[in-house]
């Protein structure tokens, strides 16, 4: 075979292979909760408690991080997951995040997945309203039974003092908030006006672009960490950290999460304190 046409078949697996990455990379079409103010009407829609776990996409075929990337877990663990899409929460227990992100995350699944629980909240592809997308699920799952898959139980909120009792019971056994979703609408990806986050803390993400430096006691440590957030502001986190985390600060480019009360006026976020470095 000429060169020439050698080089132009290299060259024609080359851009499918590459194209078939690039739709592989395709972020999931997740739907995302607003935050909870106090003003929506939730009387009726259905709530449970917002597990603090890593979020896991099944799209029939593959287990998959909200940023798209692949995770490794073992063949049995998915073996009786259905053709169709799911969204859930990987988790073992309350409190124990760190655990979780270096057992899902791993490209060697280890045998801390045994203690991993994959915690259904809907199924994205579904018709219908969210009970019968649940039950979609649900009747999957009678069939073809795994004990390490839970469909999270949902109950009806009765108004603002009910979903306070709800979450004061929840951050009472250590849990991270509830999440309350109108039951009525169809899915639809993005951010959801229907789907609410209630906690007594907000938290979001930023990106670190800088390490700031300590003093006095944190002199030779880091001070604070330069974040730019969704929005584009950039500020200075400086507590939470403990002194490990000083020492050995999260990397320029890692996205981290942290929780703070409300904005100033500016647009930077009030009271922030770092709660955790993102690796999904």
């Amino acid at each position: 075979m000429p060169i020439a046409t050698i080089r132009s078949v290299i060259g024609a697996w080359i851009v499918l292979v590459y194209s078939i990455c690039t739709v592989a990379a395709d972020p999931p079409s997740l739907q995302k909760a607003s935050g909870y103010t106090g003003s929506q009407a939730v009387a009726g829609w259905l709530m449970s408690e917002k597990l603090d776990g890593i979020r896991g996409y099944w799209n029939g075929e593959r287990l998959l991080t909200r940023q798209s990337k692949t995770i490794h877990a073992p063949a049995w663990f998915t073996r009786p997951f259905p053709p169709f899409a799911l969204d859930g929460e990987l988790w073992r227990r309350r409190n124990d995040f760190a655990f979780v992100q270096n057992t899902v995350l791993d490209r060697v699944p280890a045998e801390g997945w045994r203690e991993i629980t994959y915690n259904i909240f809907e199924a994205p592809a579904a018709p219908g309203d969210f009970p019968a997308r649940l039950a979609k699920a649900r009747a999957w799952f009678q069939t073809h039974p795994a004990p390490h898959v839970r469909i999270i139980e949902q109950q009806v909120c009765r108004g603002r003092e009910h979903l306070d009792r709800f979450l004061a019971s929840v951050e009472a056994l250590g849990g991270e908030g509830v999440i309350v979703k109108d039951p009525a609408p169809e899915f639809h990806a993005g951010r959801s006006p229907y789907v609410l986050k209630v906690k007594r803390f907000s938290d979001m993400e930023g990106t670190v672009i800088a390490h700031n430096p300590g003093k006095g006691r944190f002199s030779g440590m880091l001070g604070s960490l330069a974040l730019r957030l969704e929005s584009g502001v950039v500020f200075n986190l400086g507590s939470g950290f403990t002194l490990r985390q000083r020492q050995h600060p999260p990397p320029v480019g890692a996205v981290v999460t942290f929780k703070f009360q409300g904005f100033t006026q500016n647009g930077i976020p009030r009271f922030a304190s770092f709660l955790r470095v993102r690796k999904d």
